[in-house]
């Protein structure tokens, strides 16, 4: 007898539906012949272990038989304990164990434990997204997995917890009346009790033109690096930037989601990721721990960090290959990965902030200690940043060290909530210019692929609209451009960085003191990679 159960396999950070086909002689046998085809890795070929103790401890007796399971369609590897149930309700449904006969309207995910209970498994949000496309209305999924499932609407999320629970369940279907009930999630509840502050910039004594460089930062999403003295305060600054982050809309979150579900970092409780993602990998990283890699690619630190940010402490102490990578996420927002197997992309738009030393003695320029160090160590030093990288990066600011009557005195008077008014007064100016230019160019063949949220993700076309400047201001750029021997990349980010502080003082056009400050962000660079 044939049996069918749908289910699905994770690629990257989308999946695809696979049709889980169970078939047995009916002949019983001296032993069990227990075959899967269909290109299966070897946690699908052990499954045959799993299910055949799962489904005896579960109180079934069934016969030693041939039973053949085809994982469709055959040409696509699978991978990963997902398909544990959907082969155990084929098999139960292949011996007459079923009152249904046919299960199109669901799908099924999760791992058998051998008494069977069911285990949670990677990447279920984007599984209950391909079963919204496909038309697929019901989905039975392992408990722990079922609140990051139930963030997408138009799928009905069954959380179970044994193989008994899932036959049940099933069987109630087959008289028209479930069971169970949905398990609902309220996502606009749930993002709008985020109250995350965290490490606050009233704590930072003195800096103060490095926070108002954060706060540019942040405003328009561009990337920075942050060049002093050790204990100047660039780490402590650098914490507590997620502290004047913009939220995350809906649309950002379930995008980042995805990718911290394939990973296999998601928080089950929450279901679903509420707030920017900070992550701050050691120097000793692998560029394949950065960048994602693998046999089955898997996503890295900067696909973890998407929509958030990435802090990379002691910039010149990473190896310089594993820095290189970064070039293609800075620019593009994604990272292909190929493999002989396959080639898989997964979406990278971070912020980056970054800290280092100006030498390896870390006291080059700095007033109250002597630099040990000789021009060729520190050009050595400098120079494990390469230029292009640095290209990439919109703002350079100097962190001096902090005087003693900065230290002692008083602390700040503005904290990061009053920082973060700013950064989302500016923020909501930069969604209204982008929503608006979305609905203009709707169905043109000039609208984007994919929406912009920020200043910093602004295409060469949108810097020519946005920014545009008066004659005193070209000049004062030009001027820029020719003494300091700027690309035509910082010419753009420095257009994007005018724009987004001129969006802080709320002005419709670009000033010459916004261009200025601008400016001065690229100028920082020139005194250590001359």
């Amino acid at each position: 007898m044939l049996f069918k159960v749908r289910s699905a396999a994770v690629y990257g950070i989308d999946a695809n539906i696979i049709d889980v086909e169970v078939d047995f002689s009916g002949a019983k046998q001296e032993q069990e012949i227990f075959s899967t085809v269909g290109l299966p890795d070897a946690a699908v070929r052990e499954s045959r272990d799993r299910v055949r103790s799962a489904i005896r401890n579960s109180g079934f007796d069934l016969p030693p038989t041939r039973i053949t399971i085809n994982l469709a369609p055959a040409d696509i590897k699978k991978e990963g304990s997902g398909f544990d149930l959907p082969i155990a309700i084929g098999i139960l449904g292949a011996y007459g164990a079923l009152q249904i006969s046919d299960l199109s309207n669901f799908l099924l995910v999760g791992e058998l434990g051998l008494d069977g209970s069911l285990r949670a498994v990677q990447g279920m949000l984007p599984i209950a997204v391909a079963a919204r496309e496909h038309g697929i209305p019901n989905l039975l999924i392992p408990a722990q997995n079922a609140r990051e499932a139930a963030v997408v609407e138009g799928v009905n999320v069954y959380p179970v917890r044994s193989l008994i629970e899932v036959r049940e369940l099933l069987n109630s279907a087959a008289t028209g009346t479930l069971t169970a009930q949905p398990l609902r999630v309220d996502t606009q509840q749930l993002l709008s009790q985020i109250d995350h502050i965290g490490p606050d910039f009233r704590d930072v004594r003195g800096q103060q033109s490095a926070k108002r460089a954060l706060e540019v930062a942040a405003a328009g999403g561009h990337n920075i690096l942050m060049i002093g003295p050790p204990g100047s305060g660039k780490t402590m600054l650098a914490k507590r930037l997620p502290s004047i982050l913009a939220p995350l809309s809906f649309e950002e979150a379930l995008e980042t989601t995805k990718i911290h579900s394939v990973a296999g970092v998601l928080d089950a409780e929450a279901g679903l990721v509420m707030q920017r993602p900070f992550r701050s990998p050691h120097h000793t990283i692998s560029d394949a721990g950065l960048i994602g890699g693998g046999i089955i690619p898997r996503p890295g630190e900067v696909s973890l960090a998407h929509n958030g940010l990435l802090f990379l402490d002691e910039l010149p102490e990473f190896p310089r290959n594993v820095l290189e990578v970064l070039r293609q996420p800075l620019e593009d927002g994604n990272v292909t990965i190929a493999r002989a197997s396959m080639s898989l992309s997964f979406p990278a738009r971070f912020m980056l902030a970054a800290a280092m030393n100006p030498c390896p003695c870390g006291y080059f320029n700095d007033k109250s200690r002597d630099c040990m160090c000789t021009p060729p160590m520190i050009q050595r030093y400098v120079s494990k940043v390469s230029g292009p990288l640095l290209d990439r990066i919109d703002i350079h600011i100097e962190v001096p060290a902090v005087q003693y009557k900065e230290l002692r005195g008083a602390s700040a008077t503005e904290g990061s909530a009053e920082i973060r008014d700013r950064v989302l007064r500016a923020r909501e100016i930069q969604h209204q210019r982008f929503v608006m230019e979305g609905e203009r160019t709707a169905g043109s063949p000039q609208a984007v692929s994919r929406p912009i949220y920020s200043n910093a993700q602004m295409s060469t076309r949108q810097i020519r609209t946005y920014c545009e400047l008066a004659s005193e201001s070209e000049r004062l750029l030009e001027r820029a451009m020719l003494q300091q021997g700027l690309s035509a990349r910082a010419h753009d980010r420095i257009l994007k960085v005018a724009r987004t502080i001129a969006d802080l003082e709320a002005a419709t056009e670009i000033q010459v003191k916004h261009l200025a400050e601008a400016i001065q962000y690229r100028t920082l660079d020139r005194s250590y990679w001359a």
